[in-house]
């Protein structure tokens, strides 16, 4: 996997459009807490979600293991979906009162950083 620090943007290990920036991977969470906050929802409906936001080059696994990992924070909670009647049960995944409050958290961050990007841009 290729490193990402200083002169990412100009690396080439084949297509831009084939590789995320470390922003990407930094949008994940938040997002998954956004998609949360709407409704709870299964793995692989967020994984479309996230894919209907222009972040398609994250791997699937990335999203399972980010929301394991929320789970572990105790940001979110997930239980066996019992409803369904075709194919194995799925996890369901919500947002606790912690998720709640990290989700306010990443709202004020992902204020001040789009403040930052408007600043950045204005530059060029």
């Amino acid at each position: 996997m290729p490193r990402h620090g200083r002169g990412w943007g100009m690396r080439g290990a084949g297509k831009s459009e084939n590789r995320h920036s470390p922003i990407t991977v930094s949008l994940l969470e938040p997002a998954l807490l956004i998609m949360l906050s709407k409704q709870p929802s299964h793995g692989y409906t967020l994984l479309s979600e996230i894919n209907k936001i222009d972040m398609t080059t994250i791997h699937p696994s990335v999203v399972y293991r980010s929301l394991r990992e929320m789970e572990e924070l105790m940001w979110i909670e997930s239980d066996w979906d019992s409803t369904q009647t075709q194919g194995p049960p799925r996890r369901i995944y919500h947002l606790t009162e912690q998720g709640i409050q990290a989700l306010q958290y990443w709202k004020a961050e992902l204020e001040k950083t789009n403040a930052t990007i408007l600043q950045l841009l204005n530059y060029i």
